[in-house]
């Protein structure tokens, strides 16, 4: 006797809302190594968290044209870059930091070819996509997202979303502080490096016939690696305040 495999449409029209949430998300979601991974493991990723979502799948009915659809969908699809924008501010406020570092010590003489982009990259911008990959999981950020995400699902139904001026704020706020933690990362070290500067300045003026020119790339570049070095810790703790924000944004988005 033949076996049918009934599946409402229901249930598949919520497999592909949250399907489209989940994939806006991680084009944006900074994990380490997955936009230069193999296509078919992204998808089986996609796919997966879609299955793993299956509890708080939304109730879609098969109601109005294909063009209703693909509306909910483009909606869909725009909560989760929403998603994936706001877990992305904790990397590209360490790779802020990094980049002004890293221009002001000299490393942007010297490029390498960035894992996520192929191109070529500053080398402290390559080690600060690296750190801010592992931070993202040390924070938990990767725990806020699925929640927020599952949250979302009960809050937010397919094709109804509006940005509320709760989200606005939030939005603004993370943006803003994105900038802000950027610049306290990065303003001991340019300290250090104006201040090394400034020290070569006066030498050369005591004595011109010192050839600083070439001391000062190689003593500029191991100030800025031994300043970065002793600050570890402090770094760790601005942007541990700083994924708290994150998280506290991820859950206004996500209603609550």
């Amino acid at each position: 006797m033949p076996v049918k495999l009934n599946f409402p449409l229901s249930s598949l029209l919520a497999f592909l809302a949250v399907l489209a949430r989940v994939s806006g998300a991680l084009a944006f979601v900074p994990l380490p190594g997955f936009r230069q991974g193999p296509q078919p493991a992204r998808v089986v990723l996609a796919l997966a968290m879609t299955v793993v979502l299956y509890p708080s799948w939304p109730s879609v009915e098969p109601d109005g044209t294909p063009w209703r659809l693909i509306s909910v969908l483009v909606l869909e699809a725009a909560v989760g870059i929403g998603f994936g924008l706001m877990a992305s501010f904790l990397a590209e406020a360490f790779q802020l930091a990094a980049q002004a570092v890293g221009l002001q010590a000299g490393y942007a003489y010297a490029s390498m070819v960035d894992p996520q982009t192929q191109a070529d990259s500053g080398i402290l911008l390559i080690l600060a996509q690296l750190a801010a990959g592992l931070l993202f999981f040390a924070f938990g950020l990767d725990r806020e997202v699925i929640r927020a995400f599952a949250r979302s699902l009960e809050t937010i139904p397919p094709g109804a979303w509006f940005p509320s001026g709760a989200v606005w704020e939030a939005l603004a706020r993370t943006s803003a502080a994105m900038f802000t933690t950027g610049v306290r990362l990065a303003l001991p070290v340019l300290a250090l490096l104006a201040l090394t500067d400034l020290a070569l300045a006066l030498l050369g003026r005591v004595n011109a016939q010192l050839q600083l020119l070439t001391l000062s790339f190689p003593l500029k570049m191991l100030a800025a690696l031994v300043a970065m070095a002793a600050l570890a810790p402090v770094f760790v703790r601005v942007l541990g305040s700083y994924a708290g924000q994150v998280s506290s944004a991820l859950r206004v988005m996500a209603g609550g």
